[in-house]
């Protein structure tokens, strides 16, 4: 048996289930997973099908395209109206709905809207092309970062000097914080970011077992992973502990990779941030230092449209684990992948698409 298959052996995963069951904890609890890649694999392996009823899992703002907002959105279309200008994105941002447009449809209007897997991928494309001025769209959390933060330390020391980054990145702990304290939200147990922890390692997360007494585990992406996660807090739940801790030993360090942490305070500077569903949280956002803010594209003037929200979509609430994507009357209905009104419907990651694709529902439509 390979590796990757032991992750999903069936054996394993009912022996899992059997030991959750076992526990017969004699009340509802709701568990978050905080990452979209988490959602999608809940799904995907409809691994809630293998719980009791007395489990709730519920999805909340770990999906990166999900999180960014309208405002984000309307300022990289309005960017890239000017003659002159090229987008530089990941590729599920290109079909985000801004407030009246998105990127998709500005580039099927002739705008320069450029697809690239990585960030270093568009500094080279636009090392190419000295004519444009290249716009990267920074999105994401410090998984991302510490990529995009590697690519401004090599701009800066050879060029080119076209280049210029829109940020929208985020970290996790202020909005976890922020979304513990919310109080339409109810949460027993955080399933946290593998990728996002393999980073910043376990030290951030430790006020929310201090502060809020809600116990973490930080999980894989496998279904053993999750299974093997969702006992673990259940374990911690029945004996009424709280504390962090590590399902994901073979990836995550305790200290996270210091490397990654030393090129994101090397580059970028806490900020507050836009969240959809969230407003601003403070302090949650990375914008350039001060030695790097000459590539700013805010500096870039331009005209940006007022923020409209699309009437009755519910992303925001749904990020906020506080209603589910088939309470909106939208979904599967007027917003589907093929044509989003919404942010989570969009990307693999989101929990409408992860819903639609995967869930029971689909069948039945």
């Amino acid at each position: 048996m390979s590796a990757g298959s032991a992750y999903r052996n069936p054996h394993l995963m009912r022996k899992v289930a059997n030991e959750i069951k076992r526990l017969r904890i004699d009340r509802p609890i709701r568990l978050m997973e905080v990452c979209g890649g988490h959602t999608e694999a809940i799904y995907r392996f409809a691994l809630r099908d293998l719980l009791p009823d007395w489990i709730e899992l519920t999805s909340g703002p770990g999906c990166p395209v999900c999180v960014t907002p309208n405002g984000f959105i309307d300022h990289a279309v309005a960017l890239a109206r000017l003659s002159g200008v090229t987008i530089a994105t990941f590729g599920d941002l290109v079909r985000v709905p801004g407030s009246t447009q998105s990127l998709a449809q500005i580039r099927a209007r002739g705008g320069d809207v450029r697809v690239f897997y990585s960030p270093m991928d568009a500094l080279y494309w636009t090392r190419q092309h000295p004519e444009r001025t290249v716009v990267f769209l920074g999105i994401g959390f410090e998984t991302t970062a510490c990529t995009i933060a590697a690519v401004v330390q090599e701009c800066a020391r050879d060029g080119p000097a076209n280049f210029r980054m829109l940020s929208a990145l985020k970290t996790m702990p202020c909005a976890l914080a922020a979304l513990l304290s919310a109080p339409d939200v109810h949460i027993d147990g955080l399933i946290l970011p593998g990728h996002v922890t393999t980073v910043t390692g376990m030290a951030d997360f430790q006020f929310i077992a201090h502060r809020f007494a809600v116990p973490c585990v930080v999980s894989g992406f496998e279904p053993l992973d999750l299974m093997e996660t969702i006992l673990m807090l259940c374990r911690q739940i029945n004996e009424g502990r709280a504390k962090v801790e590590n399902q994901y030993l073979r990836v995550v360090r305790s200290e996270g990779n210091l490397h990654a942490q030393k090129a994101i305070s090397r580059v970028f500077k806490s900020c507050d941030m836009e969240w959809r569903g969230f407003g601003s949280i403070s302090l949650s956002g990375l914008s350039l230092a001060d030695e790097f803010s000459y590539l700013d594209a805010t500096h870039i003037q331009v005209e940006v449209e007022p923020i409209r929200e699309h009437p009755g979509c519910r992303c925001g609430e749904v990020l906020r684990g506080v209603c589910r994507p088939d309470d909106c009357a939208l979904f599967a209905t007027a917003c589907t992948p093929e044509e989003p009104c919404g942010a989570c419907m969009v990307s693999s990651e989101g929990a409408c698409a992860a819903v639609y694709h995967f869930a029971p529902v689909a069948d039945e439509r």
